[in-house]
Order: C-alpha cells, then sequence, then structure tokens
C-alpha cells in the first residue's frame, strides 16, 4: 500500500511537470530523494520513462479532434491539413530520432544525469524564459497557427527538443517553447505543437524502455506502473486545460523565475546533503 502511495506522488509529479515548462527530471530527482519506490534499478530507470505514457494519452484525449485526421462523416475521409501537420511532427522529431538511432541516448544520460547538469540547465533556460518574452514583449508573433509551421520551423523546433533529451532539467516542453518564442510563433501555438510533438517522441522512448525491460513484471510492480501512468493521465488532464487557459492572458516568465529558484534549490539540497 504504501508503495501505491508514493506512485501516486510519483504520477502527480509527472502529469504537472512533463507539461510545464519546468523540468520533470529536475523534480523527479528531488522527489526521489525523498519519496523512493522499493523497487529495483532497471525498474525504476523503466518506471520515470514509461509513466510518462499516461500524460500522452491526456495529450490524445484532449486534442483528438486536431489530430486525428480522419473524418468517417466527411469526403474526403482524409482531413489533409492534420496530415500535413503530422509530416512536420514527423520532420521535428528527426534531431531526437538521430540521437536515439545512433544510440547516443543512453551516452547521454551517463554523461549528464546528474543534479549539476539538472540544476545548470534549469537555471538557463528559466533565464532563456524570461529574456525571450521581455524581447517578445512588443513584438507580434508571425506564426499565429498551426497550418503556418513550415517544415523548417518544425525541424527547429526538434533542435531544441533534442537539447532537451541531452541535457537533463531542459525540460522537453521548455525548449521546444523557447525555441518556438524564439523564431516567432505564438505562445498557443507553440504549446500546441509542443503538445503534440511529445506524442511520437515520449511514446517512442516509453516503448523502447519497456521492451528494454521486458514484461515480466511482478504483481506489485505492475500496480506501481498502472497507478503511476494512471495519475499521470487525470493530472495532466487538468494541468493542460490551464496551461492553454493561462497562457492566453499572461506570458511565460513565471515559470522562468520559478525554474532559476528551483535550479539554485536543487544546487543547495546536493551541495549541502551529498
Amino acid at each position: 500500500m504504501v508503495e501505491i502511495i508514493k506512485a501516486i506522488l510519483f504520477g502527480v509529479v509527472q502529469g504537472i511537470t512533463e507539461w510545464l515548462p519546468i523540468s520533470s527530471t529536475g523534480h523527479m530527482i528531488l522527489l526521489n530523494e525523498f519519496v523512493t519506490l522499493n523497487v529495483t534499478p532497471q525498474f525504476w530507470e523503466m518506471f520515470k520513462v514509461v509513466i510518462q505514457f499516461g500524460s500522452i494519452l491526456a495529450v490524445v484525449v484532449l486534442f483528438w479532434k486536431k489530430i486525428f485526421p480522419f473524418d468517417l462523416h466527411q469526403k474526403p475521409v482524409v482531413q489533409k491539413d492534420i496530415m500535413i501537420m503530422w509530416l512536420k511532427i514527423i520532420v521535428g522529431c528527426i534531431p531526437a530520432g538521430i540521437l536515439v538511432l545512433l544510440g547516443l541516448d543512453e551516452k547521454c544520460d551517463e554523461l549528464f544525469q546528474n543534479y549539476m547538469t539538472v540544476a545548470i540547465m534549469l537555471i538557463l533556460f528559466g533565464i532563456l524564459f524570461i529574456v525571450v518574452e521581455n524581447r517578445n514583449n512588443r513584438k507580434q508573433a508571425k506564426i499565429t497557427s498551426l497550418s503556418q509551421i513550415t517544415y523548417q520551423t518544425a525541424f527547429i523546433i526538434g533542435i531544441f527538443q533534442l537539447i532537451a533529451a541531452v541535457f537533463p532539467g531542459t525540460s522537453r516542453s521548455g525548449a521546444t517553447i523557447v525555441g518556438a518564442l524564439l523564431i516567432g510563433v505564438s505562445r498557443t501555438v507553440a504549446a500546441e505543437f509542443t503538445f503534440f510533438l511529445a506524442i511520437p517522441t515520449m511514446l517512442g522512448a516509453s516503448l523502447l524502455k519497456l521492451v528494454k525491460f521486458g514484461f515480466s513484471f511482478s504483481g506489485m510492480e505492475a500496480a506501481i506502473l498502472l497507478t503511476g501512468m494512471t495519475v499521470a493521465f487525470v493530472v495532466s488532464l487538468a494541468v493542460i486545460r490551464f496551461l492553454m487557459d493561462y497562457i492566453k492572458k499572461h506570458d511565460f516568465k513565471v515559470f522562468g523565475w520559478y525554474r532559476i529558484v528551483l535550479g539554485i534549490l536543487v544546487l543547495a539540497y546536493f551541495m549541502i546533503f551529498a
């Protein structure tokens, strides 16, 4: 029962931090210092990635009409604009996909999966959010709809996603949103494209981790994983709705300041107690 409660906590943290641009990795590292699952190291490595599946499912449910390219009630059945958007999403996934295909993702984890990298990237991208939002304060966004995103724009956003894949603490959503804002994408479109870009990226990462771990779960391991994913799904539904409403009237600077404070706290904690 205690392990299930811990899984609920991890699901809550995953659901909140995956979509707000504040780094799920940084929060998971901190939570793991105080709430440690009584599982094998191999299961933990798999769990903290596969739990993301619940978050992905929330995006699919909330944006189904925008991402499902087939309409059986109309002719033509295939909605061309949505199919084109998926092609752009695939282009955006190419940089991170190359990293995985070359087997460099695990090497990056070995090199950079530490509190110092996480803290530095939290602070650095926190500063970037504030600088970019201040720069854009008097500017009109060039791209105000998903259809205006070009293949080149999608690829550039994908490069920022690659940065997040290499350096833990960057935040996948944070990096892609910053990248989108830098090249003139509006906040709403940047957030939506980030959500859609996450579907193949996070689904692929989850499946790879699951296959590598294998499917021979104990009863408790299965319960922990399912609990974490379910909670992450429910929390993600609420967080995505909140974020989309929030950015209609506010900018991302509050998340930048939060990242800076969290990065300093991570540095201070590990320097004192590590």
